[in-house]
């Protein structure tokens, strides 16, 4: 890694697009300082290559206005990478940078629109979740931010939450939920292969597990797991109703964040599984993640935006 963070390879590629570029003006000027020798018999010259019954390829050069649109591009190629980064580490002239032009642009509409997430703020998340406006707000924010992952629907996808729902790894309260969004999760089920023992072991244990939310299992298999099972209840409850407080998944119902086979179960069990959900506070700040937390917290419950009266 240390070589491609040298000065060696700014020095490369400004040499390379240098080079490249005078490149193509030498090869338009030889182009056109080439004479094209009309035979004496008044017959054009060609190139050689013949098709499609007699139709011949001419010899002749490009034409001038060609040549000097490809001479112009040359020019403004050399001005391009002067005023502006292209040249390795050169900042350019103008010191333009997509960073900064995206920052510039983070100012302008704070300034625009930072009084109406301010506003919002000091609003309770359960009374903005009824507000139409926030709520549109909030829906954009998280068709931007979070869809890739929980779906433009909200009802996620294998490896990611259904927020739709009241099943809650962690809890669905306003401030827990806004907590997430800030903070992140780091979400990690252990490899629990080893401790259970062997291949079958891992079988019945899954076979228990679908039995605890009713779903069809073999009996003979759910007896012999329900035993290898105290090694998961130290997360998931005895009752295997999972635990908020360190993110263990309720196992009684039929929610299924990986899905819900046999063979899914044990590849979960066998490997474990490791989740992250990214923090957006300092890329959100709290103001729109206040908004966000209102949108989604209204995602799984019963609230209808209600037009504020004029």
């Amino acid at each position: 890694m240390a070589d491609f963070t040298s000065g060696f390879w700014s020095i490369y590629i400004t040499i390379l697009t240098i080079v490249s570029i005078i490149g193509c003006g030498v090869l338009l000027w030889s182009q056109a300082t080439v004479k094209i020798v009309v035979p004496k018999d008044g017959e054009a010259e060609t190139t050689g290559h013949s098709w499609d019954e007699g139709l011949q390829e001419l010899n002749n050069p490009m034409p001038r206005w060609w040549m000097w649109l490809f001479y112009i591009t040359i020019v403004f190629g050399f001005a391009y990478l002067t005023l502006y980064p292209g040249l390795g580490t050169f900042a350019g002239k103008l010191g333009w940078a997509s960073k900064g032009q995206y920052e510039e642009e983070l100012k302008m509409a704070d300034a625009e629109f930072g009084p109406l997430f301010e506003k919002f703020q000091k609003t309770d998340i359960k009374t903005l979740a009824t507000d139409p406006q926030a709520h549109a707000i909030g829906e954009r924010l998280f068709l931007t931010y979070c869809s890739q992952c929980h779906g433009s629907d909200a009802r996620g996808n294998k490896g990611y939450p259904n927020l739709t729902d009241s099943d809650w790894l962690h809890g669905g309260d306003p401030e827990t939920i806004k907590a997430t969004i800030l903070k992140g999760r780091h979400g990690q089920m252990p490899a629990m292969g080893a401790a259970l023992g062997t291949e079958k072991d891992i079988e019945n244990v899954a076979h228990y597990v679908r039995s605890l939310s009713g779903s069809n299992a073999d009996p003979i298999k759910v007896a012999f797991g329900k035993e290898k099972f105290a090694a998961c209840a130290a997360c998931h409850g005895a009752d295997g109703k999972g635990n908020q407080a360190v993110g263990a998944p309720n196992l009684t119902d039929k929610s299924w964040l990986y899905g819900g086979s046999v063979a899914t179960i044990m590849e979960t069990i066998r490997g474990g599984r490791n989740n992250v959900m990214p923090a957006f506070d300092e890329f959100l700040g709290e103001a729109k993640v206040h908004l966000l937390t209102a949108y989604v917290w209204s995602l799984s419950n019963s609230t209808t935006p209600v037009p504020t009266s004029k």
